[in-house]
């Protein structure tokens, strides 16, 4: 061939030179970048992939980091709740001490007084200004909203977590299936030669879950002195009585706990000589027994048997977890609904990469104000721990120190209970999260760089490759150019 118009040697040189330095090109690039996909031509199902990856590593990286702003914010709240709980301790020493009035002054109760109002303000104090970066903690911003709870039915509630999902409200519905008891034992009052009386003298043994204390009655003490015995004890015992019909000596009388459910227990014993003729049925004309227990109230709330304690109720579901109150009026109704709504409220922690219900955590704290700690029902009215201040209807001054003493019992087992829920969120629920986030960091962290990332081994053997056919193609272009230069020979 002797055509010098077309050069085809040169045109096989130049190609295979273009290529060669768009491979170098491509070597320096991922080599500059460390990526092996700098755009979609590199491998577009790689970038599609790698995308994907990065979006999950950066949700993965915000999870993480909201987790562990959770666990700073429950710390600090379980860190006023402490003091809070100190707080509560020295009440009860003041309690305590103020209980003792055969030793006790009048001045110095007074001055246990003064105690209690100023440990009481200071516990509402710490409600109102507990924060963490301008979120209040413990004045109630964080607890649950509800509308619609009947307080003759439901005396308290206390929702730990809910879940709204797309829904802006709750509805909850409590039904009673089994009623809540007080432990009973029937005394017959209808004794042969001696209605309504005691046929002979006779000891007995009272015992209840608050102790055992024993009474003796002579021959013919009517049931209602035997009544006012046993319930003059029944702080010390738990156990109290009552006619079975006011006024009738005859209708027999029963001893009943003070409070309700399985802990609960009466048990009446005759003990010594005499008093042949006394015995205690569990109803009238009932089995004899001696001993009696109280019965949990049994309840549905949405569809879910909850969990009964005396007139309490707990539900602990995926979407609620709450705890109930119920009054003994309606305990003792079966098959009547009561419903209440959720309306919104709570605190809810977002643990999860992406924004589902199955990725949030909701969790409520209630207030620790001196108003709304320490609820407790003491006949028929429930109060809290402000009514224990001076002026209050349970102070020291005024001498109801056992009352005093309930509700602050009450108030410290609600305070233990929030920070059990608390403490028990930050390590099952938070911890572990942050924990299983940091696998999947890693994890997708290293299949996001096996897809994008340059191997620099493998780039920098393909540069060296790149760069040695770049500079062979360059002289064989350069050789191929000059060979039309050979036709000149023809010419001579």
């Amino acid at each position: 061939m002797a055509r010098i118009n077309t050069n085809i040697s040169s045109l096989i040189a130049q190609t295979n030179l273009a290529r060669s330095s768009d491979d170098l090109a491509l070597r320096l690039r991922r080599l500059s970048t460390g990526l092996r996909i700098n755009r979609g031509a590199d491998d577009p199902a790689g970038l599609i992939v790698s995308e994907r990856l990065r979006s999950e590593i950066q949700g993965i990286t915000q999870a993480v980091k909201n987790s562990e702003r959770a666990s700073l914010v429950i710390a600090t709240t379980e860190g006023y709740l402490a003091e809070v709980a100190d707080l509560l301790t020295s009440i009860r020493s003041l309690i305590v001490g103020a209980a003792n009035t055969g030793a006790v002054s009048k001045e110095e109760i007074e001055a246990n007084q003064l105690q209690v109002d100023s440990a009481i303000e200071s516990i509402t104090r710490i409600s109102n200004t507990a924060s963490f970066a301008g979120l209040q903690l413990l004045n109630g911003s964080m607890e649950y909203l509800t509308s619609g709870v009947a307080a003759s039915a439901i005396a308290g509630v206390d929702i730990f977590s809910a879940q709204f999902g797309n829904n802006t409200t709750i509805n909850v519905n409590v039904e009673v299936v089994s009623s809540a008891q007080t432990a009973t034992l029937f005394l017959s009052g209808n004794v042969t030669g001696a209605s309504g009386e005691i046929l002979s003298s006779v000891t007995i043994e009272v015992a209840g879950s608050l102790g055992v204390q024993t009474l003796s009655f002579v021959s013919g003490t009517n049931l209602s002195s035997v009544v006012a015995a046993v319930n003059t004890l029944r702080d010390s015992t738990g156990v109290s009585a009552v006619l079975v019909s006011a006024g009738d000596q005859t209708s027999g009388l029963t001893f009943n706990s003070i409070g309700y459910g399985s802990d609960e227990f009466v048990s009446v014993n005759k003990i010594g000589l005499g008093g042949s003729f006394f015995s205690v049925a569990d109803e009238q004309d009932g089995n004899i027994i001696k001993r009696d227990e109280g019965r949990d109230v049994k309840a549905i709330i949405n569809g879910a048997l909850a969990v009964g304690n005396g007139l309490d109720i707990t539900l602990n579901t995926p979407t609620l977890s709450l705890k109930l109150e119920l009054t003994a009026s309606y305990s003792q109704i079966t098959g009547v609904a009561k419903a209440f709504v959720i309306t919104g409220g709570g605190a809810n922690f977002q643990l999860g990469p992406d924004i589902s219900a199955s990725q949030q955590a909701g969790f409520g704290v209630q207030s620790v104000a001196a108003s709304r700690v320490g609820g407790t029902t003491l006949s028929g009215t429930r109060f809290f721990l402000d009514s224990v201040k001076s002026g209050g209807a349970n102070s020291l001054i005024n001498g109801r120190t056992f009352q005093a003493a309930e509700i602050l019992k009450s108030a410290i087992t609600d305070l233990s209970v929030l920070r059990g829920r608390l403490g028990a969120f930050e390590r099952n629920t938070v911890q572990t999260n942050i924990r299983a986030l940091q696998v999947g960091l890693e994890n997708i962290t290293a299949s996001e760089s096996v897809i994008r990332d340059a191997d620099f081994a493998a780039e920098t053997a393909a540069l060296t490759r790149a760069q040695i056919l770049t500079q062979a193609g360059t002289s064989v272009l350069a050789t191929a150019n000059l060979s039309s230069q050979n036709v000149l020979q023809l010419l001579g």
